[in-house]
């Protein structure tokens, strides 16, 4: 973590932002978080911190994560932009839910290996992907289930 707050330091001072006490917080909250989170979700994680801390706080925080690179932002067809912790050399793709909208992430390099060959052979230089499968999971007990869709 401490290497994200440096590098995100080093960002604000280059670009003349300021640091305050509540960014901080966010920021601390955010980068100890595993996961994915919406804004709401965020907050409210915060404000177990830090009750003040208002939502547009938490939104131009998480903007200012995305643009330095040190958030991602996902959309996984549910509505809602999430963002989870952007660390350097860390690849995972993501295999949502289409019940309950879990998120799980997975690694496999198998699937790497076939789409950078697929990259190549249609005449690519592979620079980065995002792949997210969408499923039906069989969790008995499922704590988010939503009612049975056709």
């Amino acid at each position: 973590m401490e290497d994200l707050k440096a590098r995100l330091e080093r960002y604000m001072a280059d670009h003349g932002l300021r640091s305050t006490s509540q960014r901080r917080v966010v920021t601390d909250v955010f980068f100890q978080s595993e996961g994915h989170y919406s804004i709401e979700e965020l907050l409210a994680k915060v404000r177990e911190e830090d009750p003040k801390v208002g939502y547009a706080t938490v939104y131009r925080t998480l903007k200012l994560l995305k643009e330095s690179g040190l958030a991602n932002e996902r959309h996984f067809g549910d509505g809602f932009t999430r963002y989870e912790v952007a660390i350097e050399d860390d690849h995972h793709d993501h295999l949502i839910c289409l019940d309950c909208d879990a998120v799980i992430e997975f690694e496999n390099e198998a699937i790497e290996h076939l789409q950078e060959e697929q990259a190549q052979k249609l005449g690519f230089e592979l620079k980065h992907h995002r792949l997210e499968l969408f499923a039906r999971c069989h969790r008995p007990g499922c704590p988010n289930k939503k009612a049975k869709r056709p």
